[in-house]
């Protein structure tokens, strides 16, 4: 049916799913034939559907990104005090809030600052040319310049350049694990298929960004650019927002509540003090100012942004790839881990595992495409030689064969079908050599692999004569066959009992294929009517498996133990998926949905699948993006691991989107929070523990900071209140924070892992930032401070000593006290009064050295002295200010004793 010039696809309804009609009413309702488009009819419609590219995203800007950095309630409030300062002419302290903000920025900024690229990576996926026919003449296009109604002509190697609907085939396979995450190539034909047919069942259909492993065809485009089913993924990956993680939203919420608390602590003091106190107009903003800063953790944001850095660091050296530091909490957070089955759980490399014949079973060892490992009877010692009828099926699986084995490095590769590389591998095991025997056998005909035949056949000729070998469907092969090869001779095929051998292959998650041999044809030429008609006599049949990873079983028992459910969501057929999973220990017998079971639930029947399903197969991306969000939504943190561009959703979908970094596309990289290096699942339940410790560090950063702060706060609030002259002035309190937040808290940001963290079960989402016990810690330890800060006030005041030497013993008072409480805070579940808590870790050895020539500085140069308004200290002066920082020590350990004391009698009496 001809087409006018330029119609749009839009405009071109065709009746049903292209998958599901006849492909010569799909050439003819594209207005396309035998020799392709016109050129002209061709550019028309390039004006009309754009180039076959997908959409670019725009990145942010850089000066956004900086910008982005102030976008924080505590920076506001910090800013806003700042320019009373400057209002006042306090520029000293002024500069000193401006550079604190400005430090924090710039960390944010160089740690966090990232584009988006994961629409560039897509699209980087559409190859830069493609073989089309035009005017009867084949040509080779920009892939961009193709449009629906094309003629594209596929070769083994090639990546697909648009979605197509096959006209042609022969002996066509594609790889499709990126889009669909199975990890054999799919045999194609031209044949249409049930218009319900999922995406992985589409043999009449060759998709964009998919690799052809084998064969030749020939299909019209239907669909470009953004209209593919790459392309899909690619907007639904643009639309899918990306979850703030629990850290952030829990950072944000503390954020709100210190904002509100210090403005409403501000104006009750500036009204205390120029109401009631008499201070002047002046004076009390000033007053307020350095409430401000003393209520406000301003290092704290630095000193977290930095503390995730660390742990990016260590999560380096165990080969996960933090992309975003918000993603290193989040892993201690995780409750479920849904992960893809290709390439991640299991190796992505297809392995010859068993080979059936009339006289035996026998097993390959190893995995992969490495020619090592045993092969080896099951039951039994392997003969001194290999049997005959276990030779002649290996010949079989090696010639009737157009892969090649090859070494890059340690690695081994295919180039050609997965499978027969597989097949390769599996006769070098039983020391054949592939080369030699077909060396010995050259080829003289054959009939290739071809979705409606299925069946591959050669003619090769040898020192014994000709043969032709098959290779192909069981059910199929068993059709042509009607004898089988035993220990003794052919004899008559007992068909039962191969159908039974085949599914009891395919029940253990094995795909079989079927080898046999027959004469060659009277006439020599080897054509199908010649092979159909039978005659074949029965070698054996093969399993193939993608086999689980040895480290990924241990690394499942791993997560289990620490309270976190694996979830295996595939692309792959249900009977392998369940397979693979029960070897993994997912579960004994585990229950599986296919996303056409996914297709027909409701929001309330995917929240109960979701609870009781450990296996999800031949699921669509958006089953997974569906999936993740179901597990969000009863209040799990979920991380999502998969390698393909259809993992990419779920993955910007998930709190950690975790990606495959040897074998994952750009797509799936750039979609995630994390990337594993070596492609090990084990390597995640390693990165969960380094989140479980950096989460515990930064609650010890908070549970240092806040009561710092907020006893520094409270002791301007006390002298203003009761009239008393102010024990330390803001620049240096500011001095305080600084010093002690950069030199004290960040040494809690390198506390090892504490013993027990992996028997945890994950903290719950909804579990907040400041618990009540925190909240009682930080209100305890501040009426601490400042019951220490006024001890010594007082104290230097009876002794008739200056306001400015007073004000230095304060401030070296609250230092010291800083450093007795961050000895005992590094221990929360213990004392820390033990010989390792006192020693402390190199760190904390290394802040205090740091800390204790910070605090002789300002004690002691003149310079700091003019700077700070300090003056030098006497030998008795700094013992006291040492005997309130060790009472302080005894009375938190003491606080401590009493609480564990009451949580454990409250444990035993709900016990």
């Amino acid at each position: 049916m001809a087409r006018p010039p330029g119609t749009r696809l839009a405009e071109i309804r065709p009746p049903g799913p292209w998958h599901a009609l006849p492909h010569e009413q799909v050439a003819a309702h594209l207005g396309s034939g035998p020799d392709g488009l016109s050129d002209a009819e061709a550019a028309v419609r390039l004006a009309h559907h754009g180039a076959n590219r997908l959409p670019e995203g725009r990145p942010r800007p850089a000066w956004l990104r900086l910008l982005a950095q102030f976008h924080n309630l505590l920076i506001y409030v910090l800013l806003g005090a700042a320019a009373i300062a400057l209002a006042l002419h306090e520029f000293v302290d002024a500069a000193v809030i401006l550079a604190v903000v400005l430090v924090n920025a710039a960390i944010g900024f160089v740690q966090e600052g990232r584009a988006e690229r994961s629409l560039n990576a897509l699209r980087e996926m559409v190859t830069p040319q493609a073989s089309v026919r035009r005017d009867g003449r084949r040509l080779t296009l920009p892939a961009s310049d193709l449009v629906p109604g094309d003629l594209v002509l596929l070769d083994p190697g090639d990546r697909v350049p648009a979605d197509l609907r096959l006209t042609r085939s022969r002996g066509l396979r594609i790889q499709e694990a990126a889009l669909t995450g199975e990890s054999a190539a799919v045999e194609k034909g031209a044949a249409p298929v049930a218009a319900e047919a999922l995406l992985g069942d589409r043999s009449a259909m060759a998709h964009s960004g998919t690799l052809v492993a084998a064969g030749q065809g020939q299909g019209v485009v239907v669909a470009t650019g953004a209209a593919t089913e790459l392309g899909r993924v690619g907007t639904m990956l643009h639309r899918v927002e990306s979850l703030k993680t629990p850290l952030i939203r829990q950072m944000d919420g503390l954020a709100r509540q210190l904002t509100l608390f210090v403005l409403l602590l501000a104006a009750a003091t500036f009204a205390i003090a120029f109401l009631l106190r008499g201070y002047g107009l002046a004076e009390a903003f000033m007053a307020v100012v350095g409430l401000a800063v003393a209520a406000i953790p301003e290092g704290l944001p630095a000193v977290m942004t930095i503390a995730l850095a660390i742990g990016v660091q260590r999560m380096a050296a165990r080969h996960a790839i933090i992309r975003r530091l918000p993603a290193v909490e989040t892993l201690g957070a995780v409750g479920v881990i849904c992960t893809d089955k290709t390439g991640t759980l299991t190796r992505n490399e297809m392995t010859a595992r068993s080979l059936v014949t009339a006289a035996g079973e026998w097993v390959a060892d190893g995995a992969g495409y490495a020619p090592e490992g045993a092969f080896r009877p099951v039951s039994g010692d392997p003969p001194a030689a290999l049997p005959p009828v276990f030779r002649r099926a290996l010949q079989a699986g090696l010639l009737c064969n157009d892969a090649r084995l090859g070494r890059r490095g340690e690695d081994w590769l295919v180039d050609g079908d997965p499978m027969e590389g597989a097949l390769l591998a599996m006769a070098a095991k039983a020391g054949l050599d592939p080369a030699a025997e077909r060396l010995a056998a050259p080829r003289r005909d054959e009939i290739p692999f071809d979705a409606q035949h299925r069946f591959m056949a050669v003619l090769h000729h040898g020192g014994s004569g000709p043969s032709v070998f098959l290779k192909g469907a069981p059910e199929r092969l068993l059709e042509l066959c009607d004898r089988e090869r035993g220990p003794e001779g052919d004899r008559p095929l007992d068909a039962a009992f191969w159908h039974g051998e085949a599914e009891r292959l395919a029940a253990s998650g094995q795909r079989v294929l079927a080898l046999a041999e027959r004469a060659p044809p009277a006439g020599g030429a080897l054509d199908f009517a010649a092979v159909d008609r039978g005659g074949a006599v029965l070698l054996g049949l093969v399993g193939l498996i993608d086999p689980p990873r040895p480290e990924a079983v241990a690394a499942v028992a791993d997560c289990h133990a620490a309270g976190i459910r694996v979830v295996m969501i595939t692309g792959d057929h249900a009977v392998t998926a369940a397979a693979i999973a029960a070897q993994l220990g997912l579960a004994p017998a585990p229950l599986v949905l296919t996303g056409r079971d996914l297709a027909g639930m409701d929001d309330a029947a995917l929240a109960t699948a979701v609870r009781e399903t450990d296996v999800f197969a031949r699921t669509t991306p958006e089953d997974k993006l569906r999936l993740v969000a179901a597990l969000q939504a009863q209040g799990r943190t979920v991380a999502m691991t998969g390698d393909g561009v259809n993992d990419a959703p779920a993955l910007k979908r998930a709190d950690v989107g975790v990606a495959m970094g040897l074998r994952g596309t750009e797509a799936a990289k750039e979609a995630a929070e994390m990337v594993l290096a070596d492609d090990n699942f084990a390597s995640i339940v390693a990165a969960v523990r380094e989140g479980r410790t950096v989460y515990d560090n930064l609650r010890k950063v908070i549970g240092w900071t806040l009561p710092t702060s907020s006893g520094e706060a409270l002791t301007i609030l006390v002298a203003i209140g009761f009239g008393f002259a102010l024990p330390v002035t803001p620049v240096q309190i500011l001095w305080v924070n600084m010093i002690t937040a950069v030199a004290l808290g960040l040494t809690l940001a390198f506390e090892p892992t504490e013993p027990g963290t992996m028997a945890r079960p994950p903290r719950a989402r909804s579990e907040p930032l400041l618990p009540p016990l925190l909240l009682w810690q930080i209100a305890y330890v501040s009426l601490l401070f400042v019951a220490g800060a006024f001890g010594i006030f007082f104290w230097a005041e009876g002794r008739g000593l200056d306001i400015d030497t007073a004000r230095t013993m304060v401030v070296n008072a609250l230092v010291v006290m800083e450093v007795f409480y961050l000895f005992s805070i590094r221990y929360v579940h213990g004392t820390a009064l033990t010989l390792r808590g006192v020693v402390g870790t190199p760190a904390v050895l290394l802040g205090l050295a740091a800390v204790v020539a910070a605090q002789f500085a300002m004690t002691y140069l003149p310079a700091m002295n003019l700077l700070l308004g300090t003056r030098p200290l006497s030998l008795a002066d700094g013992a006291a200010i040492i005997v309130v920082g060790v009472a302080v020590l005894g009375l938190c350990e003491a606080e401590k004793a009493v609480r564990r004391g009451l949580l454990s009698g409250a444990r035993g009496r709900a016990g």
